[in-house]
């Protein structure tokens, strides 16, 4: 029956996209196309590329931390993402995202890229707010589509950190296409698009510079209503293992890191220079330096909690402070000062090491700590963010709480509000779909022998570096693997 819905499903596909495909190929003339600048334009496709590589930075990140025989099962959650979105998004996503439509979702005109083009401007001409006409002026609108879609790719992958090593592979592929469709779309049309409901383009106007509430907050309650659905591994608590790899935890951190600076210092779509008021600004510059500013406050915060109160300085924690602290400047990357983006980085490490705590108390199975980290990491950078944002960094945002406006901490606390309720229904109501139709687990069999073999059919490690249940002998007697 699978096989039929499958083979159904991919005529379909093809079908739909033969009408579509005229549109596509039918671009305009280059000659009347305005020029774009070069540099804006190769600086964007970098930073697309930068953040791209954050999806495997994520994949061996989350890949240390698991047992050996999970490892290639988790990496596929985060490279499977990069499939599935990747083609999702060209014929659908970006069109339900940012296409002109309602306060809530995006119009349909740009499906499979119809009318999605080389273009610079006027591609937003005729919905309003009337005066935005154009994304980026600078850049083809391509290239500002295909950025988006990087941001697409990584945010459900993020959410695979708290159903590892239990979801099975089928499951977790199609919760990765209707999450990305109804939960993603949504939440990055509202506050990024023309018209969105929260955003600075004539909607409340909350202030997220590089995805706080539609990356972070969205995949952090989403991995927790799916930690809660799917139910606790069946080695948890009592049987949970060390991580297997920590050295690729660290280098997922690093990758991290350093992609990180393509998601929030690409999100200024420029690197000009421009004016706010009497000062000269760099958007581009302004969040790059504040991103690896706050990245390391929060690694040194984790570093001095784990040495005063756990007596010894972790890696994983460096590497968990960091990508903490990454998460909580996210929002903030382009309306802050340098100073505040380390007060930013503190302030998120440390509420997040506690919430990291917490979450072992009530015994969630969220097994590499996705809301602790992302959800509760992006809800401090946006509060934070309504309390440090100034116009002298940013003309075209808001001031902030320390700045006089009071009103924009009410405003970040309704795009709060609303992403959880999003994020939180919809995936409860995604999942229990998925559980009645083909079902979320693994058998008890299969989540205990490994999902690698079990789930794709090969391994990660020969046995002689695996940690499957076996007898081997050592000068030190027997020593089960």
């Amino acid at each position: 029956m699978l096989k039929k819905v499958v083979i159904i499903g991919a005529i379909t596909l093809l079908i739909l996209g033969v009408p579509l495909m005229g549109n596509a190929f039918a671009q305009t003339p280059a000659a009347t196309v305005p020029a774009a600048d070069t540099g804006d334009t190769a600086f964007m496709l970098i930073s697309a590329a930068l953040v791209l590589l954050m999806t495997p930075g994520l994949a061996f990140f989350y890949g240390g931390f698991v047992r050996s025989r999970n490892i290639l099962n988790t990496l596929m959650m985060s490279f499977v993402v990069m499939a599935i979105v990747g083609v999702t998004w060209i014929l659908w996503g970006y069109s339900l995202a940012f296409a002109p439509g309602l306060p809530f979702i995006g119009g349909l005109q740009w499906l499979g890229l119809n009318g999605v083009g080389l273009e610079i401007t006027d591609y937003l001409k005729g919905s309003n707010p009337a005066e935005t006409v154009s994304y980026a002026p600078t850049i083809p609108h391509q290239a500002y589509m295909i950025y988006q879609a990087m941001f697409a790719i990584i945010t459900p992958a993020l959410i695979s950190g708290a159903i590892v090593e239990r979801m099975s592979f089928r499951a977790y592929s199609l919760f990765v296409l209707l999450w990305s469709t109804f939960i993603y779309a949504p939440l990055a049309h509202m506050v990024w698009a023309k018209g969105g409901f929260l955003g600075l383009y004539g909607g409340l106007g909350a202030l997220d510079f590089a995805g706080g509430t539609v990356v972070h907050i969205s995949s952090g309650v989403s991995a927790l209503v799916a930690a809660l659905v799917l139910g606790p591994r069946k080695t948890h608590p009592d049987r949970l293992s060390p991580p297997h790899n920590v050295p690729f935890i660290l280098l997922g951190a690093g990758l991290l890191w350093f992609g990180w600076f393509g998601f929030n210092a690409g999100s200024a779509l420029s690197a000009a220079s421009g004016t706010s008021g009497n000062v000269v600004t760099n958007l581009a510059t302004t969040a790059f330096v504040a991103t690896n500013t706050a990245a390391a406050a929060a690694a040194l915060m984790w570093l001095i909690l784990e040495a005063v109160l756990r007596s010894k300085p972790t890696a994983v924690g460096a590497a968990t402070g960091a990508v903490a602290g990454l998460v909580g400047i996210t929002p903030a990357a382009g309306f802050v000062t340098p100073l505040s983006a380390i007060l930013i980085g503190f302030v998120t490490a440390f509420v997040c090491f506690y919430a990291v705590s917490f979450k072992h108390k009530l015994q969630i199975d969220d097994a590499l700590d996705t809301y602790p980290v992302h959800g509760v990491g992006g809800t401090v950078g946006a509060i934070l963010t309504a309390i440090f944002a100034t116009t002298q960094v940013n003309g075209g945002g808001k001031d902030g709480v320390l700045r006089g406006n009071f009103g924009e901490l009410g405003v970040e606390l309704v795009a709060i509000a609303v992403a959880y309720v999003i994020a939180g229904v919809g995936t409860w109501i995604i999942l229990k779909i998925i559980d009645a139709t083909v079902g979320l687990r693994v058998k008890e069999e299969a989540e205990l022998q490994g999902l690698d073999i079990n789930e794709h059919g090969e391994e990660g490690y020969n046995s002689e570096f695996g940690d499957s249940p076996i007898q081997t002998i050592s000068p030190f007697g027997n020593t089960e693997r």
